[in-house]
């Protein structure tokens, strides 16, 4: 009996697994383990360089389940997934199967569906042969043992592949996780688009703007003005649905867009230029220190120069989760203080790099 009850302890989630992007690992560690001990909780938050991941484990005697619900994916800004996690499985090359097999189980959780899926590497990619000759084998053997199933509460099985001998499982509910495999949304570059900046924009408005209001809420006929505009990615996403654009910036735009009748370039500084009424949209990419663009934002939001706004915060090498803490919660103070009630989004997207995308949505 005891050994028994050891091993159910040893099985119960006691961890969370987050994604990420390979190279900020630590920030996520340092964002998770700070919003989870504000929920009241505390654990220990294991963070390896490029290991696309973060393993979150949980002291309260509480199961992690519960944390996994109250601490939300959308409200997370490094993570790209977030699963409630099963100790890492070291595997044998002669048998992977049975080990997996066991622990899932002995962790008394069935599951609707199974994604396999890896760090964002190169290493990751190289492991696709793998996982390939695994999957028929693995779901047989797991409606064998009733794991794998018709429904099962819109649950999923993740295994995450860090390398041929170590997987870790987790399991992930519908409406706190991503859908896409691997919390990737990759986008097809649409080649008449003047630079590769323009997927950042695209896929912001994927992540803020819920599809069914896109009709409304980026709309043709719109007002729109873009802060350093050059030569225009971000303005194309604009003039393609429709919006007419200012577009402030020194440098030269592109003149396909120009064309269209639908650009109005001011080669002014983004940072002291005023729109001369109120904009739908406003977008920003400028390469500067992210508490001047922030201080920039916060005067255009306070003073509601526009209705909606997507801005990209460029980040030190370190301290990044400290710094997009202190610029997040410093724009919601002056957007209290002002009497503005808004919606504050920031999320480190998958064409992003060096950087997070804030979306912030006036309520008045």
């Amino acid at each position: 009996m005891a050994t028994a009850t050891r091993q159910e302890a040893r099985l119960r989630p006691d961890r969370l697994l987050f994604y990420c992007r390979p190279g900020f690992e630590a920030d996520l560690a340092a964002e998770v383990t700070e919003r989870a001990g504000s929920l009241g909780w505390s654990g220990e938050a294991e963070a390896f360089s490029l290991a696309g991941c973060v393993d979150f484990r949980v002291d309260a005697a509480q199961p992690a389940n519960e944390l996994h619900r109250q601490l939300r994916l959308a409200d997370l800004v490094f993570a790209r997934q977030s699963l409630v996690g099963l100790p890492p499985l070291p595997l044998s090359r002669e048998d992977r199967l049975t080990p997996i097999i066991e622990q899932v189980v002995a962790s008394g959780w069935s599951f609707e569906a199974i994604r396999h899926e890896t760090p964002d590497t190169n290493e990751g990619k190289a492991l696709a042969g793998l996982i390939k000759a695994l999957t028929r084998p693995l779901e047989s053997l797991l409606k064998k043992r009733g794991a794998l199933r018709r429904k099962a509460g819109g649950r999923w099985l993740h295994l995450f592949w860090r390398d041929g001998d170590r997987v870790q499982l987790g399991m992930s509910f519908p409406g706190n996780r991503s859908e896409l495999p691997g919390g990737i949304r990759r986008l097809k570059f649409p080649q008449s688009a003047p630079s590769r900046s323009t997927l950042k924009l695209e896929e912001a408005w994927h992540e803020f703007v819920p599809r069914d209001a896109w009709s409304e809420r980026l709309a043709e006929g719109m007002q729109a003005a873009d802060l350093g505009a050059a030569p225009g990615g971000w303005t194309w996403q604009l003039v393609q649905r429709g919006m007419h654009v200012f577009a402030i910036d020194n440098g030269p735009m592109d003149e396909g867009l120009m064309a269209t009748g639908l650009v109005e370039h001011l080669r002014e500084d983004g940072f002291v230029w005023e729109p001369p009424y109120r904009l739908d949209w406003l977008v920003c990419d400028i390469v500067d220190k992210p508490a001047r663009v922030t201080a920039m934002m916060e005067r255009w939001l306070v003073r509601r120069w526009c209705r909606e706004a997507v801005f990209n915060l460029k980040l030190p090498m370190k301290r990044r989760w400290e710094t997009v803490s202190r610029c997040l919660s410093g724009l919601a103070e002056a957007l209290d203080d002002a009497g503005i009630r808004a919606t504050i989004r920031c999320r480190h997207l998958y064409h992003d790099r060096e950087e997070v995308t804030v979306h912030v949505r006036l309520l008045d």
